[in-house]
Order: C-alpha cells, then sequence, then structure tokens
C-alpha cells in the first residue's frame, strides 16, 4: 500500500499455517497478517489499490483458478502486478501431490491461458528448476516419497540448485519442476510503459 513505511499483507485459510504467520510476523510492524479469502471476502477499505499480489504454491489448490485470479484483481490498482509460483506438468502428479490438495500442474501454456481468461496481461511465464522436475518425477511419483529434511536435501539444495540458478539465468528452461508467472492488472502507466508497479 502507499505510505511511509512499505507494508505488506499475508494471508493463509490454513488455520494451523495462519498461526504460523501470525507467530513469524508478531513483532515485524510492516508485515499485517490475516485470513483474507480473496474470492468471497469483500475488499477491506485498507486493502483497496494493492499494488502487488504474490502467491506462492496457491493457484494449484483452487478448482476455479481463473475465478480465484479475477477476485484478486478487486484488491489490486490499475498495472499492479501478480507474481505466482505453480508445480509444473501433469505427468509429474503424484500422491503426495493430491494428498495436500492439488488440483492440477500447470504448463506454460496452460497457466498463460488462465491469466490471459482472467483478465490479466501475462508479462513473463517460465519453468523453473529444471533437475527439480526430474527429481520430483522419480522421487514423488514413481519411488511415492515425500518431501522432508535431511542430508540428501541439504546436499541437494547446497549443490544442485545453486548451479541450476546459474544455468537457467543464462538459458531460458525448456522444462521445470514449477513456473513461474508475472502479470499486471490492464490500466495504469505500468501497463502502458512496460515497468513493474511494486
Amino acid at each position: 500500500l502507499d505510505s511511509g513505511v512499505p507494508r505488506i499483507t499475508v494471508s493463509d485459510l490454513e488455520p494451523s499455517r495462519l498461526a504460523g504467520l501470525q507467530a513469524r510476523y508478531a513483532d515485524d510492524p510492516r508485515v499485517d497478517v490475516r485470513e483474507l479469502d480473496v474470492i468471497h471476502d469483500a475488499v477491506p477499505d485498507d486493502l483497496e489499490s494493492c499494488s502487488a499480489l504474490v502467491a506462492f504454491n496457491v493457484l494449484e489448490h483452487i478448482p476455479d483458478d481463473v475465478g480465484a485470479l479475477r477476485g484478486a484483481q478487486r484488491f489490486l490498482r490499475p498495472g499492479a502486478s501478480v507474481v505466482l509460483f505453480v508445480p509444473a506438468f501433469p505427468f509429474a502428479m503424484s500422491e503426495f501431490d493430491l494428498a495436500v490438495g492439488h488440483v492440477r500442474r500447470y504448463t506454460v501454456p496452460t497457466l498463460t491461458r488462465s491469466l490471459v481468461a482472467a483478465g490479466l496481461d501475462p508479462v513473463e511465464v517460465r519453468y523453473v528448476n529444471m533437475p527439480g522436475l526430474a527429481a520430483w518425477t522419480v522421487g514423488m511419483k514413481w519411488l511415492r516419497m515425500t518431501p522432508g529434511e535431511g542430508p540428501l536435501l541439504r546436499v541437494w539444495d547446497g549443490l544442485v540448485v545453486p548451479v541450476a540458478r546459474a544455468v537457467e539465468e543464462r538459458v531460458r528452461a525448456p522444462f521445470g519442476q514449477s513456473v513461474l508467472a508475472v502479470a499486471r492488472v490492464p490500466g495504469g502507466a505500468a501497463s502502458s510503459s512496460g515497468r513493474t508497479d511494486t
């Protein structure tokens, strides 16, 4: 929101996760934690005309993803940014995906279509984490593992992830474990100038 101090509102509809957010940000005056359903809730006066929405591994849980994206725009000013991070490729759908409530996994074309159908202007939609797709498919789908902590994950995060990031900064990934999307609400200076308004 526009004010002297940058302000971020974070939300989760799952009670235990919401409680975790409240505990984590209890002493941070820049962060407002509240339960907020962007599809059904009225827009609070203090949340009108937000400059950006970020949803990290959220959209894949929502049956009507287009409706959710349309609903979220009620909170956003013209030209505002929408940043999404979602799991990629339906063939990688695992029992773990289903257990945690994933309705779908996306491709670049399917996520782009959802953005456009919701009335958003896609700026960039691309795959990220190429090695992660193979690891997820083998580990989670074929071997029916579940994500967790441990030495293997620490090695992966310490060795594989930095190399993948370095490569994907130079070469556009043709596939990946996830899809990253940046879109804009139509209208406003950002839509006409190509500048991200955050």
